[in-house]
């Protein structure tokens, strides 16, 4: 294995990411009218440090531990060969939409400082992570399994890796192999990740090389010392513009945008949901499709539409257990701003999910 020469081996454009440090957010804008999945040419990457070049030849799959009765090791193409299930599922950091503590509510906290562009949905395919640890026996007494991910250590504590509950890995995690169609691109987790659903994304560990199972609780940096106590990510909703665009008061507007559910599930058993939705006030005609909110020139601030009634219909694909969180037809929905979340939540994960730029249907 080695490292790449940059810290990221795609490229980044400027008119599709804006670069922090060693990983990078995708402008939220350039998602206008392309659709539910997010291109792999534009979803965000985040590095603890560099992307690794891993050689498939010899990259081997570890699962030991007290927790599993025969320990076993799968190379690349016997993962491939084994039953695989396919997954629409959204991988969203932590900290996603971090700075508008320091920007909106002048109480900054440290970390990236993502503005929404911390989140893709991808369709992933690989294995079931209860399928592996079944090959290797799983015991009953097992608590936690342990993903460590390939990538160079991070500063003093070591490979990334982050303990998920057994109830959870033998639940709907996925180790994928292919994202959107192909194999995993390296800034994705070449050439194994983890896909955990409706969890934060740094439970879906990249570039997998070791699976740790045990028979009492684990604890890493990773869930002690950077994100204790968070795990699933709640409902939350964004429209398509650029940062600071403007949108006029007067005359009918179409606002598109997308809607997080969390706790929902695809037909395939994915998680995190990421719906499409658009809101126009009533008598609006509609554009042609792919005409989104990237043109606008005119700021979309509070006092747009922060109280104008509006109607507007649901997009994208039917999902069961989706929480109903998306507009309906001919139904008035007043928007409304989501409160800041509490102090302690900002300094544990510096999200800003419920901060005032954020907007949600009542």
């Amino acid at each position: 294995m080695r490292q790449a020469t940059a810290a990221i081996v795609k490229p980044l454009p400027d008119h599709l990411f804006r670069v922090h440090g060693n990983s990078a957010e995708m402008r939220w804008e350039s998602m206008a009218g392309l659709g539910y999945h997010t291109p792999n040419d534009r979803f965000f990457v985040r590095n603890h440090t560099f992307t690794p070049l891993v050689d498939v030849t010899t990259w081997r799959l570890a699962v030991h531990g007290e927790g599993v009765r025969c320990p076993r090791e799968f190379g690349y193409e016997e993962l491939r060969a084994m039953p695989s299930r396919t997954y629409d599922v959204a991988i969203e950091c932590a900290g996603n939409g971090r700075r508008f503590y320091r920007t909106q509510q002048h109480d900054g906290t440290p970390g990236t400082q993502w503005g929404l562009g911390a989140i893709g949905v991808a369709r992933w395919r690989g294995v079931p992570l209860k399928y592996l640890l079944s090959q290797a026996g799983v015991r009953p007494e097992a608590v936690d399994v342990l993903p460590t991910g390939l990538d160079a250590p991070f500063e003093d504590h070591g490979h990334v890796r982050r303990p998920l509950p057994i109830g959870k890995a033998m639940d709907d995690v996925l180790v994928a192999y292919e994202m959107n169609g192909v194999p995993l691109p390296p800034d994705h987790g070449f050439p194994a990740r983890l896909v955990v659903p409706g969890w934060v994304g740094i439970a879906s560990i990249k570039w997998l090389g070791d699976l740790e199972v045990s028979t009492e609780p684990l604890y890493t940096p990773w869930n002690t010392v950077f994100y204790p106590d968070v795990t699933t990510q709640p409902v939350k909703s964004a429209f398509e513009v650029p940062w600071n665009a403007r949108v006029p008061v007067a005359g009918p507007h179409i606002l598109r945008g997308a809607i997080l559910v969390g706790a929902g599930r695809d037909r395939q058993g994915g998680g995190q949901l990421r719906r499409r939705a658009e809101l126009a006030p009533s008598g609006a005609s509609r554009p042609a499709p792919g005409q989104g909110l990237a043109a606008l020139a005119h700021r979309l601030g509070p006092r747009a539409y922060g109280h104008a009634p509006a109607h507007g219909a649901g997009h994208g694909r039917d999902r069961r257990h989706a929480t109903p969180h998306h507009a309906t037809p001919s139904v008035r929905i007043p928007l409304r701003r989501r409160r800041a979340t509490s102090r302690s939540r900002r300094q544990r994960i510096g999200n800003c999910h419920r901060s005032g730029l954020s907007w949600r249907f009542p």
